[in-house]
């Protein structure tokens, strides 16, 4: 994080690795004995009791997991000559992934760029100005408000410092981090802990680190990194970065208005006047953007997943331990991944989630007597799937592994790719094999899950009693009809485990169905309860509208009404007062094709839930808003979870002409879609695979192969179908 200051410097740093404590064993050794008594007492109508009892036999031991944390800051103190200091300007280039700052003092000029390199796996700051030896400043890594959590600085060479320190606790990691400059002109001294540059030309600090959570030497690793960088020019080690952050980046362009006068001011300032009332539709396409390069900067293959601050947290015990909330949060953080082309930033997640297989079979064995895998609603670094907290609406959820499986049938829908299905269906099986014997059978034949939560909502009993550990939620259901289908159609689409799949379809004709409660709403717990809440946060019973694919308009018409009416209860009562539950309502109205709702609610995410950088807002600053309201975003412009590609689902009145490229579809397929005065004017569709290609456009058209037109069948409501061939683009556009 580049603060850009002109005089104190402040770089605040991140090393995704950094995380108190090692790994432990918390699972609870009384959560088994306690299970039935649980049940029963929920089944009795009493949850007072259950939630006591829950509270000791089934929270973890210790509660809390660990917690990520801070590389530390470089920060550095310039001395300039005479003169005033004028013509400042900070900016971040989203699509190289380049911090630059610029000023004059006096007659010199001075610029530093920063960027952190994927190739060369640095931080690399280069420092300028256009005067004969103008750069003088001192330097110093410190960690911590008092700067006490590291061991040691050590100089390595004449050129090169490292800190040493432990992330702390029992088991925690030994972290390295190094700075090692190279500078023309003047002179470069180590004095103690700090570095010292007298009236150079032009200086380049490279900042690596390394723990021992990857490697056994980190200190050898990192020294190694730096000195590698060091062997290479700035010109080079930033034509290797952009190049490498623009291939990502440069997949998918948005534009939604012609440039204006806006382009010219600060993002600041155009934020505030959107605040204020004004329209700013190409700081929405920025917005989008900075969301994809949020993901790219902090999810990349080779690392782990992006946390509640992805890799900018700056404190020591960050909010909500800055780790895997998997209730909703870590999952929004991957929302845009697919649709925004970038696919294989979701492969640290998916890392994750097998390292958390052999915890979460322990857990599911010690706490519930089940096979298979299961975790709760939070994990870390180490994989840990004990619950986490003794946080009454939310920890006692069982059902985050069987969220977190369903990203790995997703990215499998959109790429299509037999060989990663093949390496994932043995996760999703194992997620769905614990619900085989987790779930109970009611008193009617259905079968649910107890106990569990709806996250993290609060019901009413008729007597008046709270209660929030329950049977057999409506979040809960939709996540397993997912599950069990994404399970049923990968064994057949892998020609195998057909006995396991008949398994899977039995319990799924025995879920609960969704209901239309008695405000017209959809259902939130098993019983129509109301809630003590009624603009809650969380929306988690409208699961199997977004990111599910149960609820549509057309198939489902039902239950996407009472989806509606449950939206409008919510918005009425104060939901989407945080960032990322504002990001959720977006993407949940397109859905239901309803254009000018979602972008009132990105509006409402930009003007009460932004930072002036961009950053999302809880309140605090958390990530997950960002990269929701950037899946929301391209849920508007294109959707493809039925099975069809929709053109323009949820377009926006004001957005009447613009132009978006290189969005994915499901099924293989890569659009590009170009309207004018609110409809479509042309798109193309590429294809990766051979395989019939469905669109929705909604009104009369022509599909070019090349200068070949292409026959198709034009079905009712809108709908058109053909043979695509795999490396075939194909145009569409009014007759």
């Amino acid at each position: 994080m580049v603060f850009g200051h002109p005089h104190q410097e402040r770089i605040a740093l991140n090393e995704d690795s950094v995380w108190y404590g090692g790994p432990r064993d918390r699972n609870n050794p009384d959560a088994h004995a306690n299970l039935e008594q649980i049940r029963t007492l929920l089944s009795q109508g009493r949850p007072r009791e259950a939630q006591d009892l829950a509270a000791m036999a089934l929270s973890g031991v210790p509660e809390s997991q660990r917690h990520y944390m801070p590389l530390g800051d470089l920060t550095m103190s310039f001395r300039y000559g005479e003169g005033e200091l004028t013509d400042y300007s900070r900016e971040l280039n989203l699509s190289d992934g380049i911090a630059k700052i610029s000023y004059r003092v006096g007659n010199t000029t001075y610029e530093r760029e920063i960027f952190c390199s994927y190739p060369d796996q640095a931080m690399i700051m280069n420092l300028t100005s256009n005067g004969s030896g103008a750069i003088s400043l001192k330097a110093r890594l410190t960690r911590g408000e008092t700067n006490r959590y590291y061991d040691e600085i050590v100089q390595v060479n004449s050129s090169t410092i490292v800190m040493r320190g432990n992330c702390g606790g029992a088991g925690g990691s030994d972290f390295r981090t190094v700075i090692q400059i190279v500078i023309e002109g003047g002179s470069l001294s180590l004095i103690g802990e700090n570095i010292v540059i007298e009236q150079a030309d032009k200086v380049m600090f490279i900042v690596s680190a390394a723990t021992t959570f990857r490697y056994p030497d980190p200190e050898a690793e990192a020294i190694r990194i730096a000195g590698e960088a060091s062997n290479r020019t700035y010109r080079e080690l930033k034509e290797r970065h952009s190049t490498d952050f623009q291939a990502l980046m440069g997949r998918v362009a948005l534009k939604l208005s012609d440039p204006s006068d806006a382009d010219r001011l600060p993002t600041d300032i155009r934020l505030s006047r959107v605040k204020e009332g004004a329209e700013d539709l190409e700081l929405i396409a920025i917005y989008y953007q900075f969301g994809r390069y949020l993901l790219v900067s902090s999810s990349r293959p080779g690392s782990l997943p992006a946390t509640l601050q992805g890799i900018w947290n700056e404190h020591m015990l960050p909010p909500w331990d800055s780790k895997y909330t998997i209730n909703i949060n870590t999952q929004m953080n991957y929302w845009p991944a697919e649709s925004g082309n970038l696919a294989e930033c979701h492969e640290p997640l998916f890392e994750l989630l097998e390292r958390m297989r052999e915890p979460g079979r322990r857990t599911a064995q010690l706490m519930y007597g089940c096979g298979g895998f299961v975790a709760h609603h939070n994990t870390d670094i180490w994989a840990d799937t004990a619950p986490q907290d003794i946080y009454l609406p939310a920890t006692y959820w069982p059902m985050g592994a069987a969220w977190l499986c369903l990203h790995l049938w997703e990215h499998y829908e959109f790429g299509k790719d037999r060989l990663f299905l093949e390496q994932a269906y043995s996760v999703m099986r194992e997620a769905a094999l614990f619900f085989t014997s987790y779930l109970t059978e009611t008193n009617d034949g259905l079968v649910v899950t107890t106990p569990s939560v709806s996250p993290e909502n609060t019901y009413l009993l008729p007597n008046g009693e709270s209660g929030t550990v329950c049977i057999g939620p409506s979040m809960d259901s939709q996540i397993l009809h997912e599950l069990f289908t994404a399970c049923i159609e990968a064994a057949h689409v892998l020609e195998t485990d057909e006995s396991f799949a008949g398994i899977l379809n039995e319990l799924r004709s025995r879920l609960p169905q969704p209901t239309v409660g008695k405000h017209g709403q959809l259902q939130e717990w098993l019983e129509d309860f109301e809630e003590a809440e009624p603009g809650h946060r969380h929306i988690s019973h409208l699961f199997a509208l977004h990111p599910g694919k149960r609820f549509t308009i057309r198939g489902t018409p039902d239950w996407t009404t009472a989806s509606r009416v449950t939206l409008e209860r919510r918005l009425a009562s104060g939901s989407g007062h945080t960032g990322w539950s504002r990001a959720w309502i977006i993407n949940l109205w397109a859905r239901l094709e309803e254009g000018e709702k979602a972008y009132d609610n990105v509006l409402a995410l930009l003007t009460h839930s932004t930072l002036p950088n961009l950053l999302d807002n809880h309140p605090p600053f958390q990530i997950d808003g960002n990269f929701g309201g950037s899946a929301g975003i391209a849920e508007m412009l294109l959707q493809s979870h039925t099975g069809v590609i929709h053109l323009l689902p949820a377009l926006p009145q004001s957005w009447k002409e613009g132009e978006v490229t290189g969005l994915r579809a499901r099924g293989g397929f890569e659009v590009n879609i170009r309207w004018r005065e609110g409809s479509l004017e042309e798109a193309a569709i590429s294809c990766n695979l051979t395989g019939i290609c469905t669109v929705r456009v909604g009104r009369s058209i022509k599909i070019m192969d090349s200068d070949k037109e292409v026959s198709f069948i034009k079905e009712s409501d809108g709908l058109v179908k053909w043979d695509a061939i795999a490396g075939r683009r194909y145009v569409i556009s009014g007759c």
